[in-house]
């Protein structure tokens, strides 16, 4: 059994902490973001902080507080649409249909279900397969017509959804495979692995067209053609142009001093957000004329001081204004704009972790899922209290389209 190895971020949780933030809208970018970090390399010995047992055995006290709180709390805090039957254990990823409201979810139970998402929020379920093992990613084919998931059974399985075939296994790696993504302008399937190797797969053959090198583990993968970027496990940041699909075009250390968790590539393909475990964002331009550009944000913190961190789990442009959302391990989901630096809309903290999200094709529903993410390991994990939902959001124009900032007369 495998879990995504992740830092553990949240120092100080308490059921405080689980109130809702203020549903404001704010600048969120200054031109000098103070660190106050240090880097990975320069951390201090844990023994001069907190001991390994000290600290698992305060992780397991304050965990349980944390989660006997969130049991108690309103699970479905912002009134979406729950989509049931929900799965029997966490949700690895979301992810719709390019050409209708079909919702993919992929989960740890082994499970990939789909559901029919109907006018009115009213929802149907479609169909389900498994795998031999959790499930940690998937994709559509452009067409709308095909599934692939792939996950801790070292493989990716293509089901044909929409006509009702048998899954099959299309792909296989040496370790889980983390991310998959169908490019239709290639015919090619690209999986990631935890094997440290990027694999490119012609559905007609059965092996890979091209098997890429990578440093070290793949965290986290986005696709916008001819971009690619790949967030490996020592913070690399790996950009392909995919016209020259067997080539690194760049290789770039993250801005963010910590584990890369997720990436979004620009709709215009110009650039990147990448968000880490340490509740940040940056956001990161290609061009070296546009590297002013550049800049990273604090988000998905609470407490005095913002002193509990969370990670960003899922960063997901809006297909129609090209604002886009965060989701993170504190519960709670925001709109932000790039380009006029600010929040847009911040949401009600849901009790659980949102570990993914989606929006569907023309943006008008946001799925999230609310569930334990594993960041404070098995022993905190009670199956038995455990809750699992995926929601549906009915996404307003006023709060996704982008606004100029307003100036609040500060220098």
């Amino acid at each position: 059994m495998y879990r995504d190895s992740v830092l553990i971020y949240n120092l100080n949780p308490s059921p405080s902490s689980l109130n809702p933030s203020p549903l404001v809208t704010r600048p969120f970018f200054s031109s000098s973001v103070p660190n106050r970090r240090r880097s990975e390399n320069q951390r201090p010995p844990l023994s001069s902080s907190i001991s390994h047992k000290p600290r698992l055995s305060l992780k397991r006290k304050e965990g349980g507080m944390a989660f006997s709180a969130a049991a108690s709390a309103n699970a479905n805090p912002n009134k979406s649409v729950e989509v049931l039957p929900a799965p029997s254990d966490s949700v690895s990823s979301l992810s719709f249909s390019p050409t209708a409201n079909h919702l993919i979810a992929t989960s740890w139970d082994n499970q990939v279900r789909c559901w029919d998402i109907q006018a009115g929020g009213s929802f149907q379920p479609k169909a389900s397969i498994s795998h031999d093992q959790p499930v940690l990613c998937s994709a559509w084919k452009e067409d709308g017509t095909t599934v692939f998931s792939g996950g801790c059974d070292k493989q990716v399985k293509m089901w044909p959804l929409l006509s009702g075939g048998q899954a099959t296994t299309v792909a296989v790696h040496d370790a889980p495979v983390k991310h998959v993504a169908w490019v239709p302008q290639m015919s090619l399937l690209v999986s990631a692995s935890w094997d440290k190797t990027l694999r490119y797969w012609d559905l007609r053959q059965q092996q890979p067209v091209h098997v890429q090198q990578l440093p070290e583990r793949v965290y986290a993968l986005t696709v916008s053609y001819p971009l690619m970027v790949v967030g490996t496990a020592d913070r690399q940041l790996v950009v392909f142009d995919l016209k020259k699909p067997d080539t690194e075009f760049k290789r770039i250390q993250s801005p963010l001093k910590y584990q890369t968790r997720c990436l979004a590539a620009f709709p215009d393909q110009q650039g990147f957000l990448v968000g880490s475990i340490e509740g940040r964002v940056g956001v990161h331009h290609l061009d070296d004329a546009q590297q002013s550009k550049n800049f990273t944000f604090k988000c998905h913190r609470e407490g005095t001081g913002a002193s509990e961190i969370y990670s960003v789990n899922a960063l997901n442009f809006h297909p129609v204004h090209h604002t886009f959302a965060t989701s993170g391990s504190d519960g709670s989901f925001h709109f932000w704009d790039k380009d006029s630096k600010q929040r847009l809309k911040a949401f009600a903290r849901c009790p659980y972790p949102i570990p993914c999200s989606a929006f569907n094709l023309d943006g008008s529903i946001f799925a999230y899922a609310s569930c334990y993410d594993w960041s404070k390991g098995a022993e905190n994990h009670n199956p038995a209290t455990a809750k699992t939902y995926i929601y549906l959001h009915s996404v307003q124009e006023s709060e996704i389209k982008g606004k100029p900032r307003v100036s609040t007369g500060r220098k």
